[in-house]
């Protein structure tokens, strides 16, 4: 007989319900009917607080009628839905905490969206009602007195209750310690002089951290529940060595179930027995901070073999890591991170789409290539030979290097032939030769022969656009690729940000320095995604750096208040570095917390997911400061600017952030020695005179330069003679556009927000009415010779040596002199008049 067909079952509700929510659009429409909800309460709720008076007898007398009652009118802007469903969450519900319902279904619709993170919407929520009634009681114990339900039918009530218990002093005394309990549990402040250290390793403030629901709700099985139940309740059965074994072979189960551990790669027991206890603290506090890896976490643990309560704590401890989903796949939604070690995080896909400008924006100028004639080489070569003769200086051989604009003539001179003496024919072998900007290299660093360069009479154009096809700019081993321009053997030089860390920029006007920061900021632009880089631009002269504006959602980055992404104004600029100084600190404290020494290694542990991002821990991009007129921030702020220049050039370069500064005459007052010693990438132009040079290079030969982008590049020992690259204002201007029009971020990367303290501080130590009345006329005198002697005040102003010593005490105050040094004149802290003055409108 056939077997009869079994008729099949109608679906239930929960399977539909189940279907619907593998739907994409029934979620999608879900979340926008969460936002229209948000939106809806958010109106009415703004419009309840001034029709409330009105509407409420309406409300309270038709209660949910008014819904269908056309005749009655009522002001609230959404009509009678809007005006009956405020008044029950705001006089039924929790008063003015009832707008925390908004954010709450602003969540819900995110989640939908994501079709995701439902722990992470359960935590919030919890979060948010208990806010939402704490805020209600103590509304309606502060506006008791008050018409305005401000805490709702549910804080009138709980008042109530609880005051009936405790009286009112008890009531205000409870809802103090409920708002300061909340603080301690969302915040965890650190009271390490009432830390009380515990019998084993960890104390007690260690668990007071907001970890409500973790591993609540996952994907755990009921076997591998039962099966820890059974391993917690068999410790009382065990002799010590059983309990150690069968701990450290359900840490093994344990790792594998979670896909931590292969395996064939277990943990060797039996190294595992023989770790000591002692170094067992500081490994699981390196778990809790989040330095060590979630996967490391369990055989870490494998090292307790303490009493048996310790052991107890564990067993419960690796309960709650096994709760974690047991797909590897899964994200994590209490540590925020994948355990799964080969799914790499990566940086770039918040601007997937992004693209790196095309190389066609560029111009080749093939047009403008002008090669040196063969005969006006052996003119040189000659002249050369015959002034060295006419000076009785015999020559062996000598080798012409041709270059985009000198050729290098090595020579190697007869032995006995003192290289002073050519040295000192700089002048006449220009002479001779009636060419610009001889300069002899005695002797070339590496050989034994005495370069002599002499500039072509056709220079030729270095495109950016042929440095950046380069092999050498490509490299993938070069974090932060500059492409400077072509040395002197026609070879593409490009240098990596990262190990100079700093670049110093000098030259004189027109000499090729803004091309020169045009060619560098064109070079990261067409290395780096918008995620890995970020540029501070500081552009005093207002007129350079403004063509990059377009791309602030991008590359840029700047303070939360600030309206331009490029700075221009001087206060600012203070207000920038300082908060440099503060990211400074913050990436360092992230290091620190890591337990790597630079950004390179700190993002390698982040992308490979080993650090939490609940901890605090985030993507650092490369953040570069670029000051087109360093000379005119130090002769309007002085002391301000020089300050955070020197903290970020000796201590930023760990943690990415790096330093181009540019500046037209470097003198010893601008570039001081502190900011040259922290510079060792130095980058001069043609400048005025050989001591210019000396101040910016440490050598001479800048001044002796033919300008139009040649330049001498220092770094280390090492001087290289280059053509800078060259890149017009049009084709910046296309490849800003070019990026301008893609899909940037929501938001310029901010900095951290610097309040600019320390100089109302300064400021406030004196008032005006302390200042004595010779006090400007004074400072002014010792601004414009330079020199800080109470002796000088003395006798130039007639005053009494009590009355000097005194003026120049609060001249030390207010910043203008530094301190006593014996009987040494004080140094002048005020390089000009112009800064003098803004610090004595301060006491005016």
């Amino acid at each position: 007989m056939a077997k009869q067909k079994k008729k099949a079952s109608p679906e239930s509700f929960w399977d539909m319900l189940k279907r619907w929510q593998q739907d994409e659009r029934f979620t999608k429409i879900l979340a926008m009917l969460s936002f229209m909800l948000a939106v809806y309460l958010t109106i009415s709720f703004i419009s309840y607080l001034f029709s409330w008076r009105s509407d409420q007898d309406k409300v309270m007398h038709y209660s949910w009628h008014i819904l269908f009652k056309s005749s009655v009118s009522v002001e609230n802007w959404l009509g009678r839905l809007g005006a009956y469903s405020s008044h029950l969450l705001f006089f039924y519900g929790f008063g003015i905490a009832g707008f925390l319902a908004i954010p709450l279904l602003v969540q819900l619709g995110i989640r939908l969206m994501h079709r995701g993170g439902w722990m992470s919407f359960l935590r919030f929520s919890t979060h948010t009602i208990v806010i939402m009634c704490l805020l209600a009681m103590i509304m309606s114990f502060v506006g008791a007195n008050s018409a305005f339900p401000w805490g709702g039918a549910f804080g009138n009530y709980n008042c109530n209750l609880i005051g009936s218990f405790v009286g009112e002093i008890g009531l205000g005394i409870s809802l103090i310690f409920g708002l300061v309990s909340l603080f301690v549990w969302y915040f965890n402040p650190n009271f390490q002089a009432f830390q009380m250290e515990t019998s084993g390793s960890t104390s007690i403030s260690n668990f007071w951290s907001p970890s409500w629901f973790k591993g609540f709700g996952s994907g755990s099985s009921q076997e591998d529940k039962s099966e820890m139940a059974k391993s917690m309740s068999f410790h009382s059965q065990m002799n010590p060595k059983e309990e150690e074994n069968f701990i450290l072979d359900f840490a093994d189960y344990n790792a594998e179930k979670l896909g931590f551990v292969q395996p064939e790669t277990k943990a060797d027991t039996s190294t595992a027995n023989n770790l000591k206890e002692s170094n067992l603290e500081d490994e699981l506090s390196l778990t809790s901070v989040g330095v060590l890896s979630h996967s490391q976490a369990p055989i870490l643990n494998l090292e307790i073999a303490g009493p048996a309560e310790e052991r107890s704590s564990y067993t419960r401890e690796t309960e709650q890591n096994t709760n974690i989903a047991t797909d590897s796949s899964v994200l994590d939604e209490e540590d925020g991170w994948n355990s799964d070690s080969e799914d790499l995080f990566d940086p770039t896909l918040e601007l997937s789409s992004y693209k790196i400008p095309s190389l066609e924006l560029l111009n080749d100028y093939s047009d403008q290539k002008a090669e040196v004639d063969r005969a006006e080489l052996e003119a040189n070569k000659n002249q050369i030979i015959a002034t060295l003769q006419h000076y009785k200086i015999e020559i062996q051989k000598i080798k012409a290097t041709i270059g985009p604009t000198v050729t290098l003539y090595e020579i190697v001179p007869a032995p006995g032939v003192r290289i002073s003496r050519i040295k000192s024919l700089e002048d006449d072998i220009a002479l001779s030769l009636s060419a610009q900007g001889i300069r002899i290299i005695a002797p070339i660093p590496g050989k034994g022969t005495i370069g002599i360069e002499v500039a072509n009479k056709n220079k030729q154009v270095v495109p950016l656009k042929e440095l950046l096809k380069s092999e050498r700019f490509n490299d993938p081993k070069m974090e932060l690729p500059l492409a400077l321009g072509k040395n002197i053997s026609n070879e593409v030089v490009v240098a990596d940000l990262t190990k100079m860390p700093h670049l110093l920029i000098a030259g004189a006007t027109g000499q090729g320095k803004s091309v020169g920061i045009n060619s560098i900021l064109m070079s990261i632009l067409y290395r780096k995604h918008p995620s890995e880089v970020k540029l501070v631009l500081i552009d005093p002269k207002k007129v350079e750096l403004p063509i990059y504006t377009d791309i602030y959602k991008h590359f840029l980055a700047q303070l939360p208040n600030q309206e331009e992404a490029i700075i221009t104004d001087t206060s600012k600029v203070i207000y920038t570095l300082n908060s440099l100084c503060i990211e400074m600190d913050q990436r360092y404290e992230l290091l620190k917390a890591a337990r790597v020494r630079n950004l390179l290694e700190y993002n390698d542990k982040f992308k490979n997911r080993k650090l939490n991002p609940e901890k605090g821990h985030r993507f650092l991009p490369y953040i570069i400061l670029v000051i087109d007129e360093f000379a005119d921030l130090i002769m309007t702020a002085g002391k301000e600017v020089e300050m955070p220049i020197g903290r970020l050039a000796q201590l930023a370069r760990a943690v990415g952030i790096h330093l181009i500064i540019a500046t037209q005459r470097p003198s010893v007052k601008i570039i001081t020695g502190l900011i040259k010693a922290n510079f060792p990438g130095r980058i001069a132009f043609k400048v005025s005179s050989n001591i210019d040079s000396r101040t910016i290079l440490d050598y001479g030969g800048a001044e002796r330069l033919i300008g139009r982008g040649d330049m001498l590049y220092s770094v280390g020992s090492d001087m290289i003679r280059l053509q800078c690259a060259f890149v017009d204002t049009p084709e910046v201007e296309r490849v800003i556009k070019f990026i301008g029009t893609q899909q940037g971020f929501g938001s310029p990367y901010y900095l951290p927000e610097f309040k600019g303290e320390g100089s109302e501080d300064e400021a406030g130590m004196i008032s005006a009415g302390e200042l004595d009345e010779m006090f400007a006329e004074a400072a002014r005198l010792v601004v414009q010779s330079q020199h800080g002697s109470t002796s000088m005040i003395q006798r130039r102003l007639k005053l009494g040596y009590n009355r000097a010593g005194r003026i120049m005490d609060q001249m030390e105050a207010v910043g203008i002199v530094s301190a006593a040094e014996g009987s040494k004149p004080r140094e002048v802290l005020v390089f000009n008049e112009i800064e003098l003055e803004n610090i004595l409108a301060k006491f005016k």
